[in-house]
């Protein structure tokens, strides 16, 4: 067990007796910390507290996975306080929401629904939870570089105890190194004497509010202009954008790549543009708005958290190109939707008007923001809600021009009715007989589907039928990752060749999109969450199955078969539909292998719009470096490429690499970051449970690849550029669990070294410089002890 230094908790009532006799006691105790002096001048929240909150708590304290809901990115979250009442459980009824600036306005509403202040100090400091827990956090030194002890416990497993401010006594004797940052190194003096001369001034509350400039209200006038016009046409297409971008963070495009002053939220608001919005609180944006309401953009206020930061360009050109692609052809709406269940469930019918075209289209405009938003987004939490896709794929589109949906309105029509999404009821009763009825329904269109196809393209599909980006769009390539319970989404196909690959069409990317993101419920019962993710493994399926339409009739069913190894067998059965063994495919293949032939035609053949070459993890010639690579960068490549894309049969240390690692690398003038992510393999992934009896170790491989491709780090490493070779010489030597221990020791960036807040920051400092606009504050929360 890691060696721990315990120092005396440091009362109100202790300050003056301590000042009086620390001189006496100096050459007694070495340990002992004194009471830090208040800072020179008066504290103020935005100047003072918010950069130490930035920097060594919202890492913890950010998004729904806040441990007791404390969300500490605004002055806003920070007042309203904690709450024993998790966001992620299993609720057999679902839950009243508790989203900061929509569901409460006030102290008084936010305690009326049960949080509890953690910074009134109107009794004294004593009285201050998050006092109490600083001074905890600085009561006990971790050794330096050491782990963590064992008993005390992080990620997602970790039980939050969630004390009232009356119960810290109770919290501090039960868990004496539960002090906040939790197991890591505590504030310094400094900081510590900052948030105590705060607290002890009443916490004198900061401000979100920001200053916007002439050109973003200019632009704010003109988006809300655009979207809260009259006539019935101008209002469903309102509706469908606001649907698909209210997840979003809005920002105004220059074009110059520079991060913007501001970011925005799309919301539905009580009041009119020009007045103060008032957001109309439904659980999802499709639920009833219960009266009128206005479509308004809203400053996103605080701190930024790369989680929640899903980005979406605005500009004069989008809004053009949006009023092009839906009204440069003649429709018309009689009737408009409403927001019954019905409407709710299926957009294929709710926006029947709407031209298909124009959905897809904008869609795949955006495309990596749109997965992004399933798949970073707030329903991909929990290895539960992962455990239906594979570790690292590739996702590529249909072309519009080849999509039947989109260009026969018949098949359209009689297909539209049977693409239903569940979760809707969200009693425990209703989820068998709701999964059946959809089950049903999806394989009626799979029928539908494979027989209009096989009529109206006889020779089957080709690359033509891959969307090419338009020539110049990097969104038609994209590489997702799964990092055991979290997943993230980047431009370009990235890793060696992948078992599967989907090829998504308009009604798989639009299904995804409203299962995960639309219909969602953060909040919702057990019923409305397991319907959501079961559906999402009939989507996999769907978009696996239609890449087998690519792939040689006569190699479709072995090539599925190995995707559903074992009790993938019983799914296939029981709920997929039959791999088609008859209709042709256009695209001719010459090897053994038509999967990986595949995907080698994907590359050769779109590599203009590969926004990511990656000769480090496919490294055919000897070259595994990337021809856009820097000095520094070449040196990294060159030492890593070697331990690229092996398995954990090969190189066993993968067998105890964490799922997602950065590594930090600094050069005599400059420092880069690398993704270390270890790709798990499995017999099939047809199930939400059991991942353990589905695995296979032996298979893992790793994947290495520059820049921050995660948004939960589990470690990180730290080199410099010297060490490189020996860095790679340790991993690939490292054989054992003792092996990789001294790899940590040497390399790695422990929670108790004492610049750890320090070197963390790194990550950050690289976004900022590399990917300004999607820059955010990695979250902590999972980052392991090893």
């Amino acid at each position: 067990m890691a060696a721990v230094r315990r120092l005396p908790l440091i009362g109100v009532r202790s300050l003056a007796l301590l000042a009086l006799t620390l001189p006496l006691l100096g050459g007694c105790d070495d340990t002992a910390k004194a009471a830090p002096p208040p800072p020179a001048s008066p504290v103020t929240f935005q100047n003072d507290v918010r950069p130490i909150l930035e920097t060594k708590c919202i890492a913890c304290h950010g998004c729904y996975d806040a441990p007791c809901q404390l969300k500490l990115e605004t002055a806003a979250g920070l007042d309203r306080g904690a709450s024993t009442e998790p966001v992620y459980k299993q609720r057999t009824q679902a839950a009243a929401p508790s989203r900061l600036f929509i569901d409460a306005t006030s102290t008084a509403d936010w305690r009326e629904k049960g949080f509890f202040s953690v910074i009134d100090s109107t009794e004294g400091l004593e009285a201050s939870l998050l006092y109490r827990m600083l001074e905890l956090g600085r009561a006990h030194e971790f050794t330096p570089g050491e782990p963590l002890p064992d008993d005390i416990q992080l990620g997602l497993k970790r039980e939050n105890q969630c004390p009232t401010p009356e119960r810290m006594d109770e919290y501090a004797e039960a868990h004496p190194l539960g002090g906040m940052p939790l197991g890591t190194p505590a504030l310094t003096d400094q900081e510590f004497a900052t948030l105590r001369a705060w607290l002890a001034a009443g916490a004198p509350p900061g401000s979100d509010e920001v200053q916007l400039s002439a050109d973003e209200q200019r632009q704010i006038r003109a988006w809300e202009t655009w979207l809260n016009r009259d006539g019935k046409r101008q209002q469903l297409v309102a509706r469908w954008v606001f649907e698909h971008l209210f997840l979003a963070h809005l920002y105004f495009d220059d074009g110059s790549g520079r991060r913007p002053d501001h970011f925005f939220t799309l919301e539905r608001s009580r009041t009119a543009p020009g007045k103060a919005l008032v957001p109309v609180a439904t659980p999802r944006p499709n639920d009833p708005p219960g009266g009128e309401f206005w479509y308004r953009l809203r400053p996103v206020k605080g701190t930024l958290v790369h989680k929640t930061h899903i980005t979406y360009a605005l500009s004069d050109a989008k809004r053009q190109r949006m009023e092009t692609l839906f009204f440069a052809e003649p429709w018309t709406v009689s009737k408009l939707p409403g927001y019954g269940e019905d409407e709710r469930a299926n957009p294929f019918t709710t926006f029947a008007a709407l031209p298909a075209r124009a959905r897809y289209q904008l869609m795949l405009d955006d495309a990596e923001y749109f997965v992004r938003t399933f798949i970073r987004g707030p329903v991909c939490r929990g290895q539960i809600a992962t455990d239906v896709i594979r570790d690292r794929f590739w996702a590529v589109f249909q072309e519009p021009d080849r999509d039947l949906f989109i260009t026969d309105p018949d098949y359209r029509a009689k297909a539209a009715p049977l693409l239903g999404l569940p979760g809707q009821e969200g009693k425990l009763i209703d989820l068998g007989p709701e999964w059946l009825r959809y089950t049903h329904r999806r394989n009626e269109y799979l029928r539908q589907r494979h027989d209009a196809y096989a009529v109206a393209q006889p020779d089957g599909p080709g690359w033509d039928s891959v969307w090419d980006g338009d020539g110049d769009n990097g969104n038609a390539l994209l590489t997702i990752f799964r990092h055991h319970d979290n997943s993230s989404v980047r431009q370009g196909l990235i890793g060696d060749y992948p078992l599967t690959t989907w090829v998504m069409d308009y009604p798989l990317f639009e299904r995804s999109y409203y299962n995960l993101v639309v219909n969602f419920d953060v909040f919702g019962s057990v019923s409305h969450q397991a319907q959501t993710r079961l559906y999402f493994d009939l989507i996999r399926n769907g978009a696996e199955q239609n890449t087998l339409r690519f792939l040689p009739a006569a190699a479709r069913k072995g090539i599925l078969d190995d995707w559903y190894q074992k009790t993938g067998k019983l799914k296939l059965l029981i709920s997929y539909a039959d791999a088609d063994g008859e209709t042709p495919t256009a695209i001719e293949y010459h090897s053994a292998t038509p999967m990986n032939e595949f995907n080698a035609g994907l590359l050769s053949r779109f590599a203009g719009i590969n926004a990511r070459p990656d000769p480090i993890n496919r490294c055919g010639d000897g070259d595994c470096v990337r021809e856009t690579a820097n000095a520094l960068e070449r040196r990294v490549e060159t030492a890593l490429a070697p331990l690229a894309s092996r398995t954990a049969a090969d190189l066993p240390v993968i067998n105890w690499m964490p799922e997602a690692s950065l590594l930090l690398v600094d050069g005599d003038r400059d420092s880069t970051v690398y993704s270390l992510l270890r790709n798990r393999a499995h017999s099939n992934v047809a199930f939400m449970f059991g991942e353990s009896l589905r695995y296979q170790p032996e298979k893992d491989t790793l994947t290495i690849y520059p820049g921050v491709l995660l948004s939960y780090p589990n470690f990180m490493f730290q080199v410099t550029a010297a060490d490189l070779p020996a860095f790679a010489r340790a991993m690939q030597a490292a054989r054992d669990e003792a092996d990789f221990t001294a790899l940590v020791e040497r390399f790695g960036l422990r929670r108790t070294e004492t610049d750890f807040w320090q070197r963390v920051q790194a990550p950050l400092r690289y976004m900022e410089q590399h990917e300004p606009i999607q820059a955010g504050i990695l979250d902590l929360n999972r980052y392991g002890n090893f």
